[in-house]
């Protein structure tokens, strides 16, 4: 049985010099521990973009899926804003 709820994440395109290849930086603010303090985590992904439709700079809809390949387990679901 398939599992419906599937993670959606958003993040920004830092790399598109794959084919059919998009990597997205997905940027995430935890408090410390101790010190109550926000900072910033960032992790990069590999997504699939099927369409190459992405450019580098666009801030994106991914959401888990398969894996693709070795590294890939997320795919493209939007374009949310295109960049300057």
């Amino acid at each position: 049985m398939a599992r419906e709820n599937k993670k959606e994440l958003i993040g920004k395109v830092v790399s598109d010099k794959m084919s059919k290849t998009i990597v997205v930086e997905i940027v995430q603010r935890k408090m410390h521990p101790i010190y109550h303090k926000y900072l910033k985590v960032s992790r990069r992904v590999k997504a699939h973009d099927e369409r190459e439709e992405s450019k580098l700079g666009d801030k994106v809809k991914i959401i888990e899926s398969r894996p693709i390949s070795k590294e890939k387990r997320w795919m493209l679901v939007e374009v949310l804003e295109k960049s300057k």
